[in-house]
């Protein structure tokens, strides 16, 4: 397919230094533009934009062919919540219906991330179906993630993506989960179009899906990074928000799966 004709891809779940990931927000910009097909980028730190808008106002100063949507990776006490075209910061640790108006009030997009995840902070089903029961103005999704690449997503995206078709009808996305550099674009949002809101449009009307491509190995991203990717994983949080509302929330969360 020539590249005149071929859909827009969006990564829309990435992460930079700020957050957890592992590279600054001028060096995920140059990856992208020089490295990656990608046509859209969504920025998805944990609980905090700055990642966003400082990606976006380094782009800004650029001349990049590819554009980027501020976003963020809500901890909502019953699993993460993306919020996607969100300019304003959106309550953390609060119920999973607090997080979606938030969403919606700023007129942003909220996807569900990884679902059914047993390995990371993941909305269940019975949130997913509380959520598709609810009849309160704002509390719904409007998209969910079938290709995604964080650890453990492989069998849970393929029952998550079984119960949409079945159940929920929304929008299918992709996003790689990246916290390196070679991540970004490992998975993506394939849709009609090239633009952000051409994209908006897309997950709006359901007419993208979500594509898996090849994961960089171990060996390929480092070992020595990982580990440290991965205890700022475990920080990210705590840092973010505090030791005890953090730990406050995880207590939330189990009593409310009961």
């Amino acid at each position: 397919m020539s590249d005149a004709v071929r859909p827009g891809h969006a990564d829309l779940h990435v992460h930079t230094a700020l957050g957890d990931g592992m590279a600054s927000p001028q060096e995920l910009l140059d990856y992208v533009e020089t490295e990656t097909h990608l046509d859209v980028i969504a920025i998805t730190d944990h609980d905090d934009l700055r990642g966003a808008h400082e990606t976006r106002e380094s782009w800004a100063r650029g001349r990049y062919r590819f554009q980027v949507i501020p976003g963020m990776e809500v901890t909502a006490v019953e699993g993460h919540v993306i919020g996607l075209f969100v300019e304003d910061p959106l309550p953390s640790l609060r119920p999973v219906e607090e997080v979606l108006e938030a969403v919606h009030r700023q007129g942003g997009l909220a996807i569900a991330p990884h679902p059914l995840n047993w390995l990371t902070r993941s909305l269940g089903k019975r949130d997913l179906d509380r959520i598709a029961a609810s009849q309160r103005e704002g509390v719904h999704l409007d998209g969910m993630e079938t290709a995604n690449q964080s650890p453990g997503s492989r069998p849970a995206l393929e029952k998550a993506a079984a119960l949409n078709r079945e159940r929920y009808h929304l929008a299918e996305v992709g996003g790689s989960d990246a916290h390196f550099l070679k991540v970004i674009g490992s998975a993506f949002t394939e849709f009609p179009g090239r633009s952000a809101e051409e994209l908006r449009r897309s997950i709006l009307e359901r007419t993208c899906r979500g594509v898996i491509g090849h994961r960089p190995t171990i060996l390929e991203i480092g070992p020595v990074q990982i580990l440290r990717q991965s205890w700022r994983g475990f920080m990210v949080t705590p840092r973010t928000m505090g030791w005890g509302a953090t730990a406050n929330s995880f207590i939330r969360r189990i009593f409310s799966a009961r």
